[in-house]
């Protein structure tokens, strides 16, 4: 190897190792993890090798701006794959980016740490972002309600970028931790957040697949914010405010998600619909224009519902969609008080949880990414409850899958360690304090 190609690697590694890098708390939940899979695995071998890990810098093509496009389709009640094609390739995410700030302020919203009423501060940082915007002004403040409204309508970036440094206590970096490791606890392993808002930076990457595992956090723990994703305009202070999502108004039973573009992530579009009871995730990444990522999608859904459905007036007019008088409480943009509304905190897993919902179900360490998310939706399917998380883990220098059902009660846990029993598999129940990864939940065990 040449010495060009050595230093390259040396660089390449040392800039995603400084990128990895937990804080004190997280080392310490780190840390209190690996000791409790030294004392509780159970190492599973299959033939069937998962998609090995690469490196996101990697000359070898296989990287964010690797030729082709990545796209996945899933059931959102059970998490099946659908189809699926380059799925686990690293792409950027661009303004999809915006699904786990949402996430994460839709945590914050049910654990009450915040309200829709709640007014955010604007900060230079915030109102200076480019190049989509409200076009919000330094010391002002926004409404909570408004900040998600302009992130799921316009994908507006100083409203993103503000509800960050909000979450973050203040700081956008800090919030970009909180996502990153929200994004390890639902088994997006190969998703790494740098920012709120998805403007470009190499270390924000993730696949298809990830994405469709936050989509579907979103879709099945936080239904009562479904109407936000739906939303073809709302009034701003005066102004009407459009949604750039077109696939509202052009698929039948689309129900909103996120629109994504940067020159180096191209077009990106993850999409919720649902016929007949049934409800179905799409992402595509990567693609050349918006009508080519609209007619995949298109094709996508189609296959999964089993036919199109052609869009007719009356539908086009009902996707229509304003947001509704009580979610547009929208208030006079005032200057920020000196002492503005407390900034929600990093989650602190080092505290008693005063809610029950922090029980774990382990279901052991699997040598294969593939079958430790296999057996987590397993464990999920079987009651309904809980949420089904791998953790990419190491044990005597070899890379491992831990594969867990957190969120759960007491009985939660034992009934479904119970039933994985019946099942021929392996089980443990852990309490609430014995594993980091189920406390960077919020309160409420999402």
């Amino acid at each position: 190897m040449s010495r060009k190609r050595v230093a390259m690697w040396a660089v390449a590694g040392l800039g995603l190792a400084g990128t990895f890098l937990p804080a004190a708390a997280s080392a310490h939940e780190l840390h209190k993890l690996k000791h409790h899979v030294l004392n509780h695995h159970y190492v599973h071998h299959y033939a069937r090798p998962a998609v090995p890990a690469r490196n996101v810098a990697d000359s070898s093509g296989f990287g964010p701006t690797s030729p082709g496009i990545s796209s996945i389709l899933i059931d959102a009640r059970t998490g099946q794959v659908i189809s699926a094609s380059d799925a686990d390739t690293p792409r950027y995410p661009a303004s999809l980016t915006k699904l786990m700030t949402l996430d994460l302020a839709f945590q914050a919203l049910n654990a009450g740490r915040m309200s829709l009423d709640t007014q955010i501060p604007v900060s230079e940082h915030a109102a200076s972002v480019e190049p989509v915007k409200l076009g919000l002004r330094p010391g002002s403040t926004i409404s909570v309600r408004d900040a998600i409204l302009a992130m799921t309508t316009m994908s507006a970036n100083d409203a993103a970028t503000a509800l960050g440094e909000y979450l973050g206590g203040g700081s956008e970096a800090r919030c970009a931790q909180m996502m990153t490791l929200r994004a390890h606890a639902l088994g997006m392993a190969q998703t790494q957040f740098a920012n709120a808002s998805g403007l470009p930076n190499p270390n924000q990457v993730t696949t298809a697949r990830d994405l469709a595992m936050l989509a579907r956090d979103i879709v099945e723990n936080y239904p009562q914010f479904q109407t936000f994703f739906e939303v073809t305009s709302f009034d701003f202070h005066g102004r009407k405010v459009f949604s750039n999502n077109g696939m509202l108004k052009s698929y039948a039973g689309a129900t909103g998600m996120k629109t994504g573009y940067t020159d180096l992530a191209r077009h990106n579009l993850v999409t919720s619909a649902a016929r007949g009871g049934k409800q179905l995730i799409g992402v595509v990444l990567h693609e050349p224009s918006w009508p080519t990522s609209y007619h995949q999608m298109t094709a996508m859904l189609d296959s999964g519902f089993g036919g199109h459905v052609d869009m007719t007036r009356a539908m086009v007019a009902a996707a229509s969609n304003p947001a509704p008088a009580h979610m547009q409480a929208a208030k006079v943009e005032r200057v920020a008080s000196r002492t503005p509304t407390r900034a929600a905190p990093l989650p602190d897993s080092t505290r008693q949880p005063t809610a029950t919902k922090h029980w774990v179900a382990q279901l052991g360490l699997y040598k294969y990414e593939s079958n430790a998310r296999v057996a987590a939706m397993k464990a999920r399917q079987l009651h309904g409850h809980g949420i089904a998380q791998i953790q990419h883990v190491r044990r005597d220098g070899k890379a491992l899958w831990l594969a867990q059902l957190t969120g759960l009660t007491y009985d939660g846990a034992h009934d479904t360690c119970r039933a994985m029993k019946a099942h021929g598999g392996l089980c443990n129940v852990l309490p609430p304090q014995a594993d980091h990864l189920a406390m960077l939940s919020g309160p409420d065990g999402t």
